[in-house]
C-alpha cells in the first residue's frame, strides 16, 4: 500500500458505500467541467497517469473513475455482471449531484460503458470506447484466440473457474513487475511496438509505483472477475442503445484484434468510427479527442 508521503503525490480518492461495498473513486478535469464517468481498462485504477490527467483538463471534462468492483479498495463483488456497472454508476452520478452525464471505457472497460450507454438512456448523454472488448459470442471474433496469446488463455481458464485462472493470473502480474523492477517504464510497451527513447524508470516515480502496485500488486479479484464478467452475458442488448456511440481502434494496435470494433461497429444502431493511427493505448492527442468527443 502507498505511505502517507505517496498518497500525497496522488488524487484524492472518495469513497462511497453501495449496499454495504465500499466503491473508491477520484475525480479529475474542472470542477464545471462536462460530467463524464470513465470506466478503467482490465487492469486499471482509478489514479490516472499524469499525461492522461492533462488530457482530461485540456478537454473540459470533469471525470469521475473509480475501481470497480474488487479492484484498489472497492469491495469485491463476486458474481458480477458487465450490466452491474450500470447500477454503480447511476449511484455514482447521485452522490454527485449529476441527472445526465457521459460514459468512457477503454479496452476491457468498454463493455462497462456500453452497459450504461444502453440501460441508462434516460441519463446517458454519449458513450466513448476504444479497443473495446465484443461479447464473447461475437460471430467472427476469435475471442479466445486473439493476438495477444495471455489474454486469450485467460478468457479459456475463465471457462474453467477461478482456481484454474488466478495461477495464471498472478503469474503474468509478477512477469510485469519484475520488467518494472528491473528498471522498465510505467507504461511497457505492446507486442511489436517499439520503445520509446529516454523513458522514465518507474521504480524512481512513487506515484507511478503506487498505480503499478494497485494495478499489479495489491489484489487482482478485479481483474479476475473481469474476466467472468466478460466470458458470461453480459446482461443487456447492445441493439438497445439509443445514444450516440464513438468507437476508436488504433492502427497499429496489437493487443485487441480490429474485428472486436467492426463487430461492435456492426451491432450498435448509433455507432460512429474513428480509426487513429496508434496502438492499443491512445497518444495524449488521440485521448484528448475522445474526450472532447463526449462533450459534444
Amino acid at each position: 500500500m502507498e505511505t502517507d508521503a505517496t498518497a500525497a503525490l496522488l488524487p484524492t480518492t472518495y469513497e462511497l458505500v453501495i449496499e454495504n461495498r465500499v466503491v473508491n473513486y477520484c475525480l479529475y478535469g474542472p470542477q464545471d467541467g462536462t460530467p463524464v464517468i470513465s470506466h478503467s481498462g482490465s487492469p486499471g485504477t482509478r489514479w490516472k497517469r499524469p499525461n492522461i490527467v492533462s488530457a482530461i483538463e485540456r478537454s473540459g471534462v470533469r471525470m469521475l473513475v473509480h475501481d470497480r468492483p474488487g479492484y484498489g479498495g472497492s469491495t469485491r463483488q463476486v458474481g458480477r455482471r458487465v450490466a452491474d456497472a450500470a447500477e454503480d454508476a447511476c449511484r455514482l452520478a447521485d452522490a454527485l449531484g449529476w441527472e445526465r452525464f457521459a460514459v468512457h471505457g477503454h479496452s476491457g472497460g468498454g463493455p462497462y460503458a456500453l452497459a450504461c450507454a444502453a440501460l441508462l438512456p434516460e441519463r446517458v448523454t454519449r458513450c466513448a470506447v476504444g479497443a473495446a472488448l465484443a461479447p464473447s459470442h461475437a460471430a467472427g471474433v476469435d475471442f479466445f484466440g486473439r493476438l495477444d496469446p495471455r489474454r486469450g488463455q485467460s478468457f479459456r481458464l475463465a471457462l474453467q473457474g477461478e482456481e484454474k485462472l488466478r495461477p495464471f493470473m498472478v503469474e503474468g502480474a509478477a512477469s510485469i513487475m519484475a520488467k518494472i523492477a528491473a528498471g522498465g517504464p510505467e507504461m511497457l510497451p505492446e507486442p511489436g511496438q517499439p520503445a520509446p527513447p529516454e523513458q522514465a524508470r518507474a521504480i524512481d516515480d512513487p506515484a507511478a509505483m503506487a498505480r503499478l502496485r494497485a494495478t499489479f500488486a495489491d489484489s487482482l479479484d478485479g481483474l479476475i472477475d473481469d474476466q467472468f464478467a466478460a466470458i458470461h452475458p453480459w446482461g443487456f442488448d447492445l441493439a438497445d442503445i439509443t445514444r450516440p456511440v464513438g468507437i476508436w481502434h488504433g492502427s497499429h494496435d496489437t493487443r485487441m484484434p480490429r474485428a472486436h470494433s467492426d463487430w461492435l461497429t456492426a451491432h450498435i444502431p448509433t455507432a460512429e468510427r474513428f480509426d487513429y493511427e496508434g496502438w492499443h493505448v491512445p497518444s495524449d492527442d488521440v485521448f484528448g479527442e475522445i474526450f472532447t468527443w463526449l462533450r459534444l
